[in-house]
């Protein structure tokens, strides 16, 4: 054997695996310069690398358990092989050896402190006798350093002791982790396979029947309103990416016919006009409320100060998407970070405004004498608030508790709104709006938002009410569900399916607009909107039909009957009508809107810089700023630094409240400024209501009781 087999460097493995540690403890190995069986006491302990052996042996299997952890905790937006059984069982077996290896290092350190009480002993023996002055200092030097190797061992082993200890803890969030890396992955995979078997057998139903007539979101429509199918050398990648679906169960109740006879149409005129009350109710003859299409080729008023029609374009930034995505599903979508390169650069409440886009209908329906009249451009409103979002894809920033938003529209057209964020989980606004042209506007919206692996789902909750203030009518509906598809894979494209139900609760009259969602196999114009305007008795008067995205037409009901049963086994009524008028028709996009996140006209000066609004207005919000200057990576930064002062002030306020809860007080929560809860009277729920004052602030320029939170 050579010399220095025991105390060389090297592994504890390579220590332990020589046997050398068997023949130390019978002592048949010697370090080097001394001879099995004997204790030199010079050689053994003026030889320098044995404590270092040691002390490199756990800085090995630390370097190696430090390393497995890299592994198990890697970045992930990292391409990583999908972990198996056999991690676990690397884990468990590594641990072994950590184990096994302190159990070689215990006995090694029994080892030393056996021969070491023997040394000193020697030591001591020697300092006893009659030895030159030097001699004898160089023993007590000695002795010296053999006390300080056995405390350096001691410690060694208690650190390693630790490691293991502190390895063993680690193991169990090692495998916790990997679980939930499974069970993301395995999620997955059922995802794109179902993916996968989708568009195979759409490739085939395609293939099997060729002449068949489809629809697709960008397919183009002729005028015949049937659509052209693009030819087979023409086809897109976006028809190879979109995800379908079947077509409803529950088709249309009622078949629609229009009349050709003039004469017919007079005798029926006089007898559903009876049932309005005696009152023409013909919303589209020549009366003060009649609505033509080229009275929407432009606003009604020419603004009186030139607004912004373009904003920095939207900068090409990379981002794996699924690095973030895969942490998010199943989660409250409010509740997960996301960097702005997802966001548009407007919040929440900005686009709780663009309702307002449209407002002309709500002027023209405050003009209607006809209470059936106005509830069809009521409902071409409720559809026009969905126009924007055919192409808009992209999350709106979530407002801060306290974040405000003001449109001051008052001398352009006649009307002020304000948003407020009351609520922040979950999260909910507030929005009134007054107009001198006759209506207030108010609502309170909460959004739940659930992501499901390939689509996300954003279902707005609460009522909106509008009243008209010359008659009284107290209109009420809710919003529809709107789907974001294909999240994981291909081209996002933006759905709404679900009714509307609007009530005029002041004459009992409804409409009901159902928005059917796109189906691949239909015939039907994607984006179909219909509805039936029936008065308190629920005999219709007017058929609304369009689509979502584009426009509204009604058509006068002249005759209604019962026409045969369906292939459902349901007995549609077939209603005879005019000829359909055009209520609502969505403006042109600006020039080059594609570059600037689709924005409409209205869009594009929500963000604009206005002079005297409060603090904090959302015009002032600074990573929402820094994203539309196409400041994205500050804007990531300054997003973080907002967050984190919301989740600090958010702690702070619990921590008063279980203070004051503890001392026997009672703790009133976060009270919004401007508006204040109160049991509506129609609906039952308690809602938020605006409670005034803001206009008044705003003209003195009043904001100290405004909270910081920019």
């Amino acid at each position: 054997m050579k010399s220095g087999a025991c105390w060389g460097p090297g592994t504890v493995r390579s220590f332990c695996s020589s046997g050398c540690l068997n023949r130390f403890s019978q002592g048949q190995c010697a370090p080097a310069g001394g001879r099995g069986g004997r204790d030199d006491t010079s050689s053994s302990l003026s030889h320098a690398p044995a404590p270092l052996a040691l002390v490199r042996a756990p800085t090995r299997s630390y370097s190696f358990c430090h390393l497995l952890n890299l592994t198990c905790l890697r970045d992930d937006s990292a391409d990583e092989e999908p972990t198996t059984q056999s991690d676990q069982s690397e884990i468990q077996g590594t641990l072994k050896t950590l184990a096994s290896k302190l159990d070689d290092l215990s006995t090694c350190n029994d080892l030393i402190a056996k021969h070491g009480a023997a040394l000193q002993r020697s030591l001591s023996e020697l300092e006893t006798l009659r030895v030159p002055l030097e001699g004898g200092e160089k023993i007590k030097a000695v002795n010296e350093r053999a006390t300080l190797f056995r405390i350096t061992s001691n410690a060694m082993i208690n650190a390693c002791r630790d490691f293991l200890e502190l390895a063993e803890s680690h193991s169990r969030r090692w495998q916790r982790v990997l679980q939930h890396e499974r069970e993301q992955r395995t999620h997955l995979e059922e995802t794109i396979e179902q993916l996968a078997k989708q568009h195979n057998n759409l490739e085939r139903a395609w293939r099997e029947a060729p002449a068949h007539a489809v629809n697709t979101p960008d397919t183009p429509t002729t005028n015949t309103g049937v659509s052209e199918r693009p030819r087979k050398e023409e086809a897109s990648d976006e028809d190879e990416d979109t995800e379908y679906f079947d077509a409803m169960e529950d088709s249309p109740a009622f078949i629609t016919v229009t009349a050709t006879d003039p004469s017919h149409h007079r005798r029926s005129q006089s007898n559903l006009s009876s049932a309005s009350g005696g009152q023409p109710s013909d919303c589209n003859q020549e009366d003060n409320c009649s609505v033509s299409s080229n009275e929407f080729s432009g606003k009604e008023l020419q603004p009186h100060r030139k607004r912004r029609t373009q904003i920095p374009e939207k900068p090409n930034y990379s981002l794996n998407l699924w690095s973030i995505m895969k942490n998010c599903i199943g989660k409250e979508l409010s509740k997960i970070p996301m960097p702005v390169n997802f966001n548009e650069p407007l919040s929440m409440l900005q686009r709780l405004t663009e309702d307002l886009e449209y407002h002309e209908l709500l002027d023209k329906a405050a003009r209607c004498e006809n209470s059936l009249e106005q509830m069809c451009l009521v409902a071409a409103f409720s559809v026009s608030s969905y126009s924007t979002t055919v192409h808009r894809t992209a999350k709106p920033f979530n407002p801060l508790l306290g974040e405000t938003y003001e449109l001051d529209r008052l001398e352009e057209f006649g009307y002020r709104s304000l948003c407020e964020q009351v609520s922040h989980h979950p999260p909910a606004a507030a929005h009134h709006v007054m107009s001198q042209r006759g209506w207030t506007l108010w609502q309170e919206i909460t959004i739940a938002s659930k992501f499901r692996g390939k689509y996300l789902s954003i279902m707005p909750l609460g009522a909106i009410h509008l009243q008209f203030h010359a008659s009284g009518n107290h209109y009420v509906w809710r919003k529809v569900t709107s789907t974001v598809h294909n999240i994981i894979v291909g081209k996002l494209w933006i759905d709404q399916s679900g009714d509307i139900d609007i009530v005029n609760h002041r004459t009992k009259e409804t409409c009901q607009l159902k928005f059917s969602p796109y189906s691949y196999f239909s015939r039907e114009v994607p984006r179909k909107v219909t509805g039936v305007v029936k008065d308190s008795e629920g005999q219709a008067h007017y058929i609304l039909s369009g689509t979502w995205d584009d426009k509204m037409e009604s058509a006068k009901i002249v005759q209604s009957s019962r026409g045969s049963s369906s292939s459902e086994g349901k007995q549609k009524t077939v209603y005879q009508t005019l000829t359909p008028k055009l209520l609502w028709k969505k403006y042109p996009l600006p020039e080059n809107a594609e570059n600037m996140y689709c924005f409409s006209s209205l869009a594009l000066t929500l963000n604009e810089e206005e002079d005297g609004v409060c603090w904090t207005d959302s015009r002032l919000r600074p990573d929402q700023r820094l994203m539309e200057a196409g400041r994205w990576d500050e804007a990531n930064v300054e997003k973080q630094r907002l967050e984190e002062k919301q989740r600090a002030t958010r702690r702070r306020r619990e921590a008063e409240a279980s203070k004051a809860i503890d001392e026997g007080q009672d703790f009133e929560g976060y009270i919004p400024l401007w508006f204040h809860q109160r049991t509506d009277e129609l609906t039952g729920e308690t809602i938020y209501v605006y409670k005034g004052g803001y206009w008044e602030a705003k003209e003195r320029q009043d904001w100290n009781m405004i909270p910081d939170i920019f």
